[in-house]
């Protein structure tokens, strides 16, 4: 099964694609089933019998759900702890809800926008997963409740479609779930208030919190339920438990099918179960998915297009707080307003046109821009579906193009068919889009990003309704080869058929466009001589990891005054900053705002990687996670004494091989040209002998033009160099340290503590302050019951991890030399984006990604 497991690993993204589309086609064909004997004017018919009175009352329960909804939240903030203004939760269940409803796949869809909102308001990753879990749990207590609630209500049998269950089974089955609940509130009552699933606690709500839970998620799918029943015409009072029942039963096939929005399982379930006139029905679901899913959401875009607006022209100071959490959820809301949209206009080229409306239309334009202007207005639906990802990644192309398109789908309505309802929507999108223009500034192209799996599992879903929903109106029709070339005024069959071949083509020429666009490219970077910018500041170096900058495998932002610079390379969608800025301290904040603000345009993420508790202050303001890497050995040289009784280990090795007959020596940079093939003999054994390759980025390798940088200290026995090691040196003598340390294998035994000595001696003579023997990761971390879950993770693998990595020997090394630890940290994104950064941050020092020579080494300095 394992293997099994692995073998299929590679193709996941392919098989979860493929296990959604079956799932959409098998939804579609059991509402083909379904639907077969339904025709297109009875659920007209249906349409027109719904009157103003039940659709209000359809608009008031729809509300209440959706205020029992925001409660969802509440509670679950209070379970855990963390309590927040209602109008806050409010927000985020009502974006996460409308969003999850519409798209399906709620852990992306409304799991983003709860993550946005919340951590704005100061929650972390692991407490907005605590109030997912326990707002899903709510969801599920409640369907469970009210399913129980309308077995116990009924007087008589339920009607199930085919099966029909007796009153004395029914009855059971709802007094057994009702048990099952009394249970959990006995158990809640009496027992711990929280549950462990592995490193992950998750509080548990009290009895009475349990209660209201309960009641919460019963007004809520009760109103959700009742709001289509009064939808339906002719459904009788006594039929409202059945339904309830049969409601429910849709809704967890909808979820768990996770097709996207249910579109089709939902329906299919409801036609299946419910024992009423078909074509009321179905009339009764197109209502209720525009009332119950598309109202809401349209709403919600609006408000928040409305506050990001008012954010950019800082309107309304009042509303800040909400706007900064608006700035963060625009963009996927009116992204999937877009998606939508373009939904909208695939459909209305699907179905039939108005006649009245044709007549009108006939004696305006000539037939042949009636017939251009639908397939047109198809296409543009379809351009919509594929640029709604760019709005939700704040692309300017993407927002430019699909403001175009919204303008031109609007004409394209009004000109194949006088739809002014959609000519209206696409204009209103398109004057939301330009209000919150400010919002998409990233230009970055779009072919550097794939289609996700959720958009492409929508898009299908959307054409499959598309193509469904067409041939559902004209079942009727006669198909003959002729038929795609019949031009007539009332013929809407043959411009579904051609709008669907126009879809066709679109979408093969994205996916051609998408399969043969070229891969992103490694950022090009200037020329050798550029170096020499920062040459200036490194003087004022406190650090010797400043020396890095001269390896040439980073790249180099200096500040506006030519005071201070960074090092950082990009990997993957990580911008990976390697340790403190060096120089003037002032410009720290202004180099790391500038970094951050060019990963954010090019949809990055920034990495602090190795920082000191110095930049722990900058890091915070950026609003980035912080986590402990280890710690780096530190010996104060003025302490460092030979003959003190805890040296006693490292004076037995450094006499040993003085004994063997080493010496040491320090060759000056300027005469290290002569001794380079000798130094690269040794580099190449010892590379040899360790089967590995040369590390990059937060270490030094091996290259003949960054050696000529440094002084070098060698040992020589009977006159050959046995091992070496580069000297990092500070010029205001705050720091010295080594880079490459590298022997061969029939060196003399101690020869490392032997080289080590002699250049902490040499360095404490020369009046250097302290010596870096470099860093002991995953060290000083601590794992007690009580510590995050990445801090036990950490804490466990140095106790055990040796057969990967020589945590604890690289530690027990370098504490022969009574060093100070000082605390090193990693700073990143919150959540999973962390992980991503420190998978980058590995790949980069291993050399996964491509390292540039050290003549392609670029200095970017900063606009004013």
């Amino acid at each position: 099964m394992n293997a099994l497991v692995a073998r299929l690993a590679p193709y996941r993204r392919i098989v979860t694609i493929a296990v959604v589309l079956a799932l959409v086609a098998l939804g579609f064909a059991a509402l083909e089933a379904l639907t077969r004997e339904i025709h297109i004017a009875d659920v007209r018919q249906a349409i027109a019998l719904l009157t103003p009175g039940r659709v209000a009352l359809a608009l008031v329960l729809t509300a209440a759900s959706y205020v029992a909804l925001g409660f969802y939240d509440v509670m679950a903030l209070r379970i855990i702890d963390r309590p927040l203004p209602w109008a806050r939760a409010a927000l985020a269940s009502f974006t996460s809800y409308t969003l999850s409803h519409n798209l399906g796949l709620a852990l992306l869809t409304g799991g983003s926008a709860r993550y946005r909102i919340y951590t704005a308001a100061g929650l972390d990753a692991p407490d907005v997963a605590r109030v997912i879990a326990l707002a899903s749990g709510t969801f599920w207590a409640g369907v469970a409740a009210v399913a129980a609630l309308a077995l116990m209500s009924h007087g008589g049998p339920v009607p199930l479609a085919a099966v029909t269950l007796e009153t004395g089974v029914a009855q059971a089955i709802g007094a057994a779930i009702l048990v099952a609940m009394a249970g959990a509130f006995l158990v809640l009552r009496h027992h711990g208030r929280s549950m462990r699933l592995g490193g992950f606690v998750l509080p548990l709500p009290r009895a009475d919190q349990f209660a209201a839970q309960i009641g919460i998620a019963l007004v809520d799918i009760g109103c959700a339920a009742a709001a289509l029943f009064v939808l339906v015409p002719g459904a009788a009072p006594a039929l409202l438990p059945a339904f309830v029942l049969a409601y429910a039963l849709a809704i967890v096939a909808a979820l768990v099918t996770h097709v996207p929005g249910g579109i089709g399982v939902f329906e299919a379930v409801l036609l299946a179960i419910v024992p009423v006139d078909k074509a009321a029905l179905f009339a009764a679901l197109i209502a209720y998915r525009v009332i119950y899913y598309l109202l809401p959401l349209a709403i919600g875009v609006a408000l928040l297009a409305w506050h990001e607006g008012a954010r950019e022209r800082k309107l309304a100071r009042w509303l800040s707080g909400v706007q900064a959490i608006a700035n963060g959820a625009s963009p996927l809301l009116l992204g999937t307003a877009t998606f939508l949209g373009g939904a909208m206009l695939l459909l209305s080229g699907s179905l039939p046109s108005l006649h009245a409306r044709m007549g009108v239309l006939a004696r305006i334009l000539p037939l042949p821009f009636i017939e251009a202007s639908h397939v047109a207005a198809s296409l543009v639906g379809t351009g919509l579906l594929l640029l709604a990802p760019g709005l939700y990644r704040r692309l300017d192309g993407a927002f430019h193009a699909t403001r175009l398109l919204l303008v031109a789908g609007a004409f394209f309505s009004l000109a194949k068919g006088i739809d002014y309802e959609e000519a209206v929507l696409c204009l209103t999108l398109a004057g939301l889009l330009q209000w919150t223009r400010g919002a998409f500034y990233r230009r970055t192209a779009m072919t550097e990003r794939p289609l996700s799996t959720g958009w492409l599992a929508s898009v299908a879903v959307v054409l499959g309704l598309a193509v469904w929903a067409g041939f559902f109106a004209y079942r009727h029709v006669p198909y003959a080869d002729d038929l795609w070339w019949r031009f007539a005024l009332h013929g809407d069959a043959p411009r579904f058929l051609r709008a669907m071949l126009g879809v066709a083509v679109v979408l093969g020429g994205a996916a051609l466009w998408r399969l043969l666009a070229p891969a992103p490219a490694t950022p090009a970077v200037a020329a050798d001589a550029d170096v020499d910018a920062i040459r200036p500041i490194l003087p004022r170096a406190t650090r010797t990891e400043a020396m890095l900058a001269l390896a040439g495998d980073k790249r180099l932002l200096v500040s506006t005054d030519g005071d201070a610079f960074l090092m950082y390379q990009v990997q993957g969608a990580s911008w990976i900053v390697m340790g403190d800025p060096v120089g003037n301290p002032a410009r720290w904040g202004e180099l790391l705002w500038t970094l951050r603000d060019r990963a954010d345009r090019a949809q990055g993420r920034m990495v602090l990687y190795e920082i000191s508790p110095a930049m722990l202050d900058v890091a915070i303001g950026l609003g980035l996670q912080i986590v402990k890497y280890g710690e780096e050995a530190i010996v104060e040289l003025a302490d460092f004494d030979m003959d003190l009784p805890r040296m006693r280990s490292v004076r037995r090795a450094e006499r040993a091989a003085a004994k063997a007959g080493a010496e040491f020596r320090i060759v000056p940079a300027a005469a290290v040209p002569v001794i380079l093939d000798e130094l690269q003999a040794v580099s190449d054994d010892w590379v040899l002998a360790k089967g590995h390759k040369e590390k990059n980025f937060s270490l030094g390798r091996f290259d003949r033009n960054y050696l000529l940088n440094f002084d070098v200290g060698v040992v020589k026995v009977e006159g050959r160099i046995v091992a070496f090691a580069n000297l990092w040196l500070t010029a205001g003598l705050d720091e010295a340290s080594v880079d490459l340390m590298r022997h061969v294998g029939d060196a003399p035994r101690g020869s490392m503590d032997f080289l080590f000595v002699r250049l902490m001696l040499w360095a404490k003579a020369r009046g250097y302050r302290r010596f870096s023997l470099g860093m002991a990761p995953l060290a000083g971390i601590e794992g007690g019951r009580l510590a995050p879950v990445w801090a036990r993770a950490a804490a466990l693998l140095f106790r055990h991890g040796e057969r990967f990595y020589g945590f604890r020997g690289l530690q027990s090394y370098k504490e022969k030399f009574a060093p100070v630890w000082e605390p090193r940290y990693v700073a990143g994104p919150g959540g999973l984006g962390l992980i991503k950064g420190l998978r980058d941050v590995s790949r980069l020092i291993g050399g996964a990604g491509q390292v540039p020579s050290r003549s392609a080494a670029r200095i970017e300095r900063e606009a004013a």
